[in-house]
C-alpha cells in the first residue's frame, strides 16, 4: 500500500524588502520544489508571502514564480494555504463571510479556493493544476495532528518583540488578553493588528516599511553579540532593554522578560504555543506550527521542552529566511533555512532540511 506523504513548509516571506527570502529564486527554490514534489499533499503553513512590506498586487507578483513552479511540480495533488500574520489578507474573504453570517470562527476550517476569493484566488490562477484550499486558523492533517501558523502565540510571548507588545496591548484593550480560549477570541484581539499592518503597506513608501522591518532585526543583532563585548550590546542588554521592559510591565503589559536571545525566544515561544494548542486543539497528540522560524525539535533538543503541560508534542516547521541576527554559526545554526516537515502515514512528524543544514 502506497504511503500518504504530507510536506509542511512555512515562513518564506516572499518579497520581504530585506532580501533574505532564500526561496524566491535560484538554487534554493529548485531545492524546495524538488523536495516537496514527492508529497501527496503540500501545506504552506503561513507567512508564505510578505504582505506587510509591499502593496498587495506587487507582493503577489513577486511570489508568482514560486507558486507557478510549485503548481507544476504538484499537478493533480492538493495544496493547502494556511495564512499567518504576515499574509493574513489571504483569509479575509472567508472571515468576512463568517461575520456576515453571524458565525464564530472555528479552530478548524478548510475551504476550496475559487478565482473570486481575493488574493487566494489569484494564487489559484498561478497553480491551475492543483486542488487549492485555504485553512484558517488551522486544520487537522490527521485525527492526531493539528497544524496552524502559530501567530496567536504572540499574545502569550514573554519576549518583548514589537508584535508581542502590540498583542498584549490589544489583549488589555479588548479585555480578552488573560482569558482567550478560542480561535474567535484570538482573532478578536489580533485581527485588527493584522489589518493595520497590511493596510499600511498599501500606501506607505518602501523605505519607511523597510525601516520598520529592520528595527526589530537590528535590536536582536546588537543585543546578541556572540560573547563579543560592544558598547551597543552592553547598553541594550544592561540598560535600555531592562528599563524598557520594566516600563512595559509597569503599564500592565506583558509580563515581559528582558532577555533577548534565540534560546529565550525558543523557550518562551514553546510555552506560549502550548497555551494556544490547549485552546485550539485540546487533547491532540501533535501540533505543528511555524512563526518563530526555529525548527524543532532537532536532535540536540530536549523533548520535554517541546511538550506542552498536557502532553501535546510541539513541532515547528522552521523558515526559508537567512536572517543574520540568528544564523551566526552557518549550517550549524538551528535557524538555518530550508526546513521541510514530513508527515508520513501514521508516523510521528519528521524534520528534514532541503538546504543542507
Amino acid at each position: 500500500m502506497r504511503s500518504m506523504r504530507t510536506a509542511v513548509v512555512s515562513d518564506f516571506h516572499l518579497g520581504i524588502l530585506a532580501d533574505v527570502d532564500v526561496a524566491r529564486e535560484g538554487a534554493p527554490l529548485a531545492r524546495l520544489v524538488e523536495a516537496v514534489s514527492e508529497a501527496d499533499r503540500l501545506v504552506l503553513l503561513g507567512d508564505v508571502i510578505e504582505m506587510r512590506e509591499r502593496p498587495l498586487a506587487k507582493a503577489l507578483e513577486v511570489a508568482r514564480p514560486v507558486f507557478e513552479q510549485l503548481g507544476r511540480a504538484l499537478a493533480g495533488r492538493r495544496v493547502v494555504l494556511v495564512p499567518g500574520n504576515h499574509d493574513h489578507p489571504l483569509a479575509e474573504p472567508w472571515l468576512a463571510r463568517l461575520r456576515l453570517a453571524g458565525e464564530v470562527l472555528p479552530a478548524e476550517a478548510d475551504w476550496p479556493v475559487s478565482a473570486e476569493d481575493g488574493p487566494a484566488g489569484r494564487i489559484a490562477a498561478f497553480m491551475p493544476d492543483v486542488e487549492l484550499t485555504l485553512a484558517y486558523p488551522g486544520l487537522r492533517l490527521r485525527p492526531d495532528v493539528y497544524a496552524t501558523h502559530g501567530h496567536y502565540l504572540d499574545l502569550h510571548l514573554t519576549v518583548p518583540r514589537l508584535e508581542s507588545i502590540a498583542a498584549s496591548g490589544m489583549g488589555r484593550l479588548t479585555g480578552l488578553g488573560k482569558t482567550a480560549r478560542s480561535a474567535a477570541d484570538y482573532e478578536t484581539i489580533l485581527g485588527p493588528l493584522y489589518a493595520f499592518y497590511s493596510g499600511l503597506a498599501q500606501g506607505t513608501s518602501a523605505s519607511v516599511l523597510a525601516r520598520g522591518g529592520s528595527l526589530s532585526r537590528s535590536v536582536w543583532r546588537r543585543a546578541n553579540t556572540d560573547g563579543r563585548p560592544t558598547v551597543g550590546g552592553f547598553l541594550l542588554g544592561r540598560v535600555a532593554i531592562p528599563g524598557a521592559v520594566a516600563g512595559l510591565n509597569g503599564l500592565g503589559l506583558g509580563p515581559f522578560r528582558a532577555t533577548l536571545t534565540g534560546e529565550e525566544l525558543r523557550r518562551s515561544g514553546l510555552l506560549a504555543m502550548g497555551r494556544v494548542a490547549e485552546a485550539l486543539a485540546p487533547g491532540v497528540e501533535h501540533v505543528i506550527f511555524g512563526h518563530t522560524h526555529r525548527p524543532g525539535p532537532l536532535a540536540r533538543d530536549e523533548v520535554a521542552e517541546w511538550t506542552s503541560l498536557s502532553g501535546t508534542r510541539l513541532w515547528n516547521s522552521g523558515s526559508w529566511l537567512h536572517e543574520s541576527a540568528f544564523v551566526r554559526t552557518g549550517r550549524d545554526s538551528p535557524y538555518w533555512p530550508g526546513t521541510v516537515l514530513w508527515l508520513v502515514d501514521e508516523d510521528p512528524p519528521r524534520i528534514e532540511n532541503a538546504l543542507g543544514g
